[in-house]
């Protein structure tokens, strides 16, 4: 596993299934098993899991950093074998992590970290083999990696869970190589489901108190029946070591994942083509919603999926493909599943009226403007109805804030700490529509805004643009002016 110094977050491992076994897994059903039940001892379990578990081992080749190579016969020469270096001045690294067998012709599930970047890769079983690896496929968003093994017998292998069945308090083992002392094991409880820990589109972790370390990269999560629950993957400590908050991704989603490695060596993802952000309850009622939560448009792909079905930006889509959207990380998880090519009706509102959309997905690829201003004049305002002053833009506000010339509107300058704008607004934002209307000066603004105050409990929706990390982008805010 990876480790940072202060409570780091450390990505170290994930698992996956597939090929029909030759012989029978180490797994047993979980039929007549209390997964809630504490067992007298783990010894028996894992006694009959410890074969399909193996420790992961990494070499590759580093170029020439600068440091000298002592000749040979030098009284240093000794030196260049401490540094690593061979008579050339390359020096070889290595890593250790863990992984398990997923079916008797050899396939092994490991977290892509531990192998990226290998010259080569051998796996040690706990009868003491040792066995030469070539990768199948790996996917660096779950960071799931899957390597084959040829071996002259059928090899031990585990099966996996359902992990949709897997509950808080259900008791599991780890099995894996912390610190490279291997076949070590550790017991806990799921102690958590559905962890986001913003490590990749697919976050849907299942936390765990067993103890987890450096080297269970790739190891499996078993249940009570011996079968993969989820593949370690992650920990948050303050000191590099495990201090009871570990992470594993769900053997559901490692199923699929491992599943289309070894049948194509690489994944493909369904691609919507747009960028959006989370609308909450008040946001939904400001278009004229009644759901608590659904999700806003804020950038389309040109020619994309959601281009070509004449989606747009300020779209709330509160459903895809039937399912009921109320935030980003579920229409990721909902893209994820869909597959290529497949034709969904997208549920959205627009210009208050509720609509639906035939989005046909694409394949994501991993390298994936206003009128004139009117002759009004446009003055700052200071005392108004949103408590920020407002202006005009100009060609010295725009190198002022670094306002594009393709963006319109009316630019705030700064926000009273006792207005409604307050926490919403940000200095720099330009305010380009008021609850879907346009607006080019400050004075149809601000009538836009005393206009939604006739509405008691109806909150004034704002599409600005913002400037952030990757450029200017749309941003969507409602604002309670009572």
């Amino acid at each position: 596993m990876r480790f940072t110094a202060l409570a780091a977050l450390i990505l170290a491992l994930t698992a996956p299934a597939l090929p029909a076994a030759a012989q029978q897994s180490l797994s047993r059903p979980v039929e007549g098993i209390d997964q809630k039940a504490q067992p007298q001892s783990f010894r028996d379990l894992s006694k009959r899991l410890m074969p399909a578990v193996v420790n992961i081992s990494t070499s590759h080749t580093i170029a020439p950093d600068g440091m000298p190579t002592f000749p040979e016969g030098s009284p240093m020469e000794r030196f260049n074998d401490f540094f690593g270096r061979d008579d050339d001045g390359f020096r070889r690294e290595g890593s250790l992590g863990s992984g398990f067998v997923i079916s008797s012709d050899g396939y092994i599930v490991t977290n892509n970290h531990v192998i990226e970047d290998a010259d080569e890769i051998e796996v040690n079983f706990s009868d003491g083999r040792v066995l030469d690896a070539v990768l199948v496929g790996r996917d660096r968003d779950t960071d799931l990696a899957v390597l084959k093994v040829k071996s002259p017998n059928a090899l031990p292998f585990v099966s996996f869970a359902d992990s949709d069945r897997a509950e808080v308090g259900d008791w599991v083992i780890a099995i894996g190589n912390p610190f490279g002392f291997g076949g070590s094991v550790s017991a806990g409880i799921i102690s958590a489901r559905n962890r986001d820990l913003n490590a990749g589109r697919s976050d849907d972790f299942i936390q765990t108190d067993a103890a987890i370390n450096r080297g269970n990269s790739g190891g499996p999560l078993f249940n009570l029946g011996g079968e993969v629950v989820g593949v370690n993957t992650a920990i948050i400590s303050p000191t590099g070591g495990s201090v009871g908050i570990g992470f594993s991704v769900p053997s559901n989603l490692v199923r699929r994942i491992s599943g289309e490695l070894i049948k194509s060596g690489r994944i493909r993802r369904s691609w919507f083509g747009v960028n959006v952000q989370d609308a909450d309850e008040n946001l939904v009622k400001a278009y004229g919603g009644r759901a608590k939560g659904g999700v806003i448009i804020t950038r389309i792909t040109d020619d994309g999926p959601a281009d070509k079905a004449k989606l747009e930006v300020g779209d709330l889509v509160l459903s895809f493909d039937g399912k009921a959207v109320t935030s980003v990380r579920e229409l990721t998880h909902v893209i994820t599943d869909t597959p290529i090519g497949k034709q969904v009706p997208v549920s959205l509102i627009r210009d208050g009226k509720t609509r639906t959309f035939t989005v046909t997905m694409g394949e994501l690829k991993e390298d994936e403007g206003g009128d004139a201003a009117s002759s009004l004049p446009d003055l700052p305002s200071t005392n108004n109805d949103l408590g920020a002053d407002l202006s005009g833009l100009d060609d010295d506000l725009r190198r002022r804030y670094g306002v594009p010339k393709d963006v319109s509107g009316v630019v705030v300058t700064s926000v009273s700490a006792r207005g409604p704008g307050f926490g919403v607004l940000q200095r720099g934002d330009v305010i380009v529509e008021v609850n879907f209307e346009q607006v080019s000066t400050v004075t149809e603004t601000l009538d836009l805004v005393k206009a939604a105050r006739a509405n008691p409990g109806q909150p004034a929706l704002l599409r600005v643009k913002r400037r952030g990390e990757s450029g200017w982008f749309d941003q969507f805010l409602s604002i309670d002016l009572k």
